[in-house]
């Protein structure tokens, strides 16, 4: 029996990657690297939080909080929405949940 074609979300990268695709993935990579800057996102998986919120989760200072995200935004990684003086920040759609999903379900299965 032959296998299932791809969809066509999932055919998108088949073949050759670009230098820009390339960069793209590694600068992603390099951020997740980082213990705060993981558990931030993995906050934001679930509610959309201010930079004290995500202080409070990642167990650093708000200015440290800010600075993780300033490169998380630069990244596309994440986005911030001003409300009021306060910016509440999300992930940057649905594609990141499923990164951070699949790397934790890895780093599970190497804890275990």
């Amino acid at each position: 029996m032959p296998e299932p074609k791809p969809s066509a979300d999932e055919d998108v990268h088949s073949g050759d990657l670009t230098d820009g695709q390339v960069d793209a993935a590694v600068t992603a990579f390099s951020l997740l690297a980082d213990a705060t800057r993981v558990r931030i996102l993995w906050a934001l998986r679930d509610a959309d939080l201010d930079v004290a919120s995500l202080a409070e989760v990642a167990g650093c200072r708000p200015t440290v909080a800010s600075q993780h995200l300033a490169k998380l935004r630069l990244a596309a990684m994440v986005t911030g929405t001003r409300d009021g003086r306060r910016i509440v920040y999300s992930l940057n759609g649905s594609h990141m949940r499923t990164l951070l999903t699949e790397a934790l379900f890895h780093a599970d299965h190497q804890v275990r």
